[in-house]
């Protein structure tokens, strides 16, 4: 399958689709750009406002507006774009947020890494419906995708430069994630970065400088490949009213349209993603 061209954004780095059920609108950030975008499909327009800092995610907020991850932790947007600081996670000015989600109890989850991409330097957190912020995992270098198997009890990881998918067993109950472990490797070309899971179960995973998202299988066998003419693709999202789009974030590099927003059906359709329950 081959995906097209919806939005020539020209992103410095696209990143963290979302698809935003109560508006019809996808959502994502452009993290360098410190932007977050609503593309409205039915128009074709993309709004966008300020976040402030960089931002690597963007989720709906149940009480209306935003939740987003921002340079320094988490912070709360109005549907105006008017951004407030929430919970700071303690990282220095070297260290940024990136790529986040939000579990089926409306937990934040998302992680950091350090703006040289030094390893270890980052870090996996929570942030609770209370604003309070627990730290999963230290040690993390480019922390990225981040999702759960359709029956609960999984969470599915990636940190960027260990070229896999680890998986968490979740207690969504309490929200945590415990005996950590190497699921599959994920092989070129390109590394693994933005992650979602579809309703039958299997993870497309975005491959950054390979131009391209796959559909595994939990187990990892490559089920499916998305051709994406942008080399740095970076996370997909499952739109739509049926959910049976999915949309590919981009970032700068030598194509024409790299940065752009891309387009496709694949036959298969995701879940609406949870909305930040704080």
């Amino acid at each position: 399958m081959k995906a097209q061209l919806v939005s020539d954004a020209h992103a410095q780095l696209g990143e963290g689709p979302l698809w935003d059920v109560r508006t019809g609108e996808l959502l994502w950030v452009d993290i360098l750009a410190c932007t977050v975008h609503r593309y409205d499909p039915s128009s074709g327009a993309d709004r966008q406002f300020d976040a402030g800092s960089y931002v690597g995610a963007v989720v709906p907020r149940g009480a209306a507006g935003y939740a987003l991850a921002v340079a320094e932790g988490f912070a709360v947007a109005t549907d105006d774009g008017d951004v407030t600081l929430l919970a700071r996670v303690g990282h220095d000015d070297a260290v940024r947020m990136n790529d986040g989600a939000c579990d089926s109890c409306g937990r934040f989850w998302a992680g950091s890494m350090r703006l040289d991409e030094a390893a270890g330097g980052g870090s996996l957190y929570r942030l609770d419906a209370d604003h309070s912020v627990a730290t999963v995992c230290h040690g993390v270098s480019i922390s990225n995708g981040i999702g759960w198997s359709p029956d609960d009890a999984l969470l599915y990881y990636v940190d960027t430069p260990t070229r896999a998918v680890d998986v968490f067993d979740f207690d969504p109950g309490s929200g945590t994630a415990t005996n950590r472990r190497r699921l599959f490797e994920v092989e070129g070309p390109g590394e693994p970065d933005g992650l979602i899971v579809d309703r039958e179960g299997c993870l497309w995973i975005a491959l950054w400088g390979g131009g391209c998202v796959r559909r595994h299988e939990p187990g990892g066998a490559l089920v499916e490949v998305v051709e994406v003419p942008a080399s740095y693709t970076t996370k997909a999202a499952f739109g739509g009213p049926d959910l049976t789009d999915l949309y590919i974030t981009t970032a700068a590099g030598p194509e024409p349209h790299a940065g752009g927003l891309f387009l496709v059906e694949p036959g298969v359709a995701g879940t609406p993603a949870p909305a930040y329950a704080g």
